[in-house]
């Protein structure tokens, strides 16, 4: 179980890694290659950066539990 603990928790961290540099920061970024240039005309960010946002907080959240996970494996 912690071997797939830690092999979850090492492709979580590249794929955030990945989704991170992805964003949009203040002067545009790797985001608007794939599209992030379009604006939606009901808000401020495109469908490309919401999408992007909530994969980004999907992983996020798998690289957390896969570090308790760790944690109260290592504490056993």
């Amino acid at each position: 179980m912690i071997l797939f603990l830690q092999i979850l928790l090492i492709v979580s961290s590249l794929l955030l890694i990945l989704l991170v540099l992805l964003h949009r920061g203040r002067g545009g970024g790797l985001s608007s290659l794939f599209g992030g240039g379009m604006q939606s005309s009901l808000s401020g960010s495109s469908v490309v950066e919401k999408n992007l946002d909530r994969l980004t907080l999907f992983v996020g959240a798998v690289w957390l539990i896969a570090i308790l996970g760790i944690g109260l494996m290592l504490k056993l």
